[in-house]
């Protein structure tokens, strides 16, 4: 049996008081980045391999169910805003298409080949990385999928949080947080859900440094999308280039970005 539909550790859940449900979730979600951690020797594989098809045009794909899918949807969606980066480069993918990222679509996660055609409409080919996503690492959706990217030579990943998946067995680079017992039995977007977004954050967050996405510490490519984003891009080229908020201000509206301000300003 996977840890992940193993019973609770906590019993007669509805006699807690609020505070006691509080304090042992909680307590429980503290044991996730302990879990990520054990996770980071195959991370590393994964950014690195991930890295290398990126630099050479390739892009990364999530494919996914339920609050996994999701979770990839999240992921791709935040790329470009943060980094710049083409809407392409990251794709989320979800079983039972975009309307299953809000109401559930009975059966999609079952259906062993539809993965591989949802990726096919995207022209998916062996420059890209598709790495699957599955708490329980047995999702058919996902299996069908990395199976298919398999045959035809296509780097594959996953984010799995059980040990010894049938997800895990079939991806060439897993990743395996190993959450353990939910405080609900068997629901999978708390704990589960929680160390895929911690090693999604890791993969994205990494393969963008590695990609030059990032200056010192500073998202240097983000899109201007709201005030907070200008003013926080404003404040980065007043930073680095020592100059006054009106004139940081009139390069970045300028120049679109906060890099490409800065790159002109030293041209001159």
């Amino acid at each position: 049996m996977s840890t992940t539909e193993t019973a609770s550790h906590y019993n007669d859940l509805e006699k807690m008081t609020v505070r006691e449900l509080l304090t042992n979730i909680n307590q429980e979600d503290k044991t996730v980045p302990l879990a990520a951690e054990k996770a980071i020797p195959q991370l590393e594989k994964l950014v690195e391999a991930t890295v290398a098809k990126l630099k050479e045009g390739g892009r990364l794909f999530y494919i996914g169910a339920g609050t996994s899918g999701r979770l990839g949807v999240v992921d791709a969606s935040e790329c470009p805003p943060t980094y710049g980066v083409p809407f392409d480069m990251v794709i989320g993918i979800m079983a039972g298409g975009d309307t299953a990222i809000r109401k559930a679509v009975e059966f999609a996660e079952d259906d062993f080949e539809q993965a591989i055609k949802d990726l096919d409409a995207f022209g998916v080919n062996e420059k890209d990385v598709v790495v699957g996503i599955a708490a329980s690492g047995r999702t058919p959706y996902v299996i069908g999928g990395l199976q298919a990217c398999n045959e035809r030579g296509i780097t594959t990943g996953c984010i799995v949080c059980n040990a010894n998946s049938k997800v895990a067995q079939v991806a060439q680079y897993p990743v395996e947080v190993v959450t353990g017992p939910e405080f609900v039995t068997g629901s999978t977007r708390m704990k589960a859900g929680t160390g895929q977004k911690l090693a999604l954050n890791m993969l994205t967050t990494s393969v963008m440094i590695q990609l030059g996405r990032v200056k010192g510490n500073k998202m240097v490519d983000m899109q201007l999308t709201n005030h907070k984003l200008v003013d926080r891009g404003t404040r980065m080229i007043m930073d680095e280039l020592s100059i006054d908020e009106e004139k940081a201000r009139e390069l970045l509206e300028l120049h679109g970005s906060v890099r490409a301000a800065i790159s002109s300003y030293h041209q001159h």
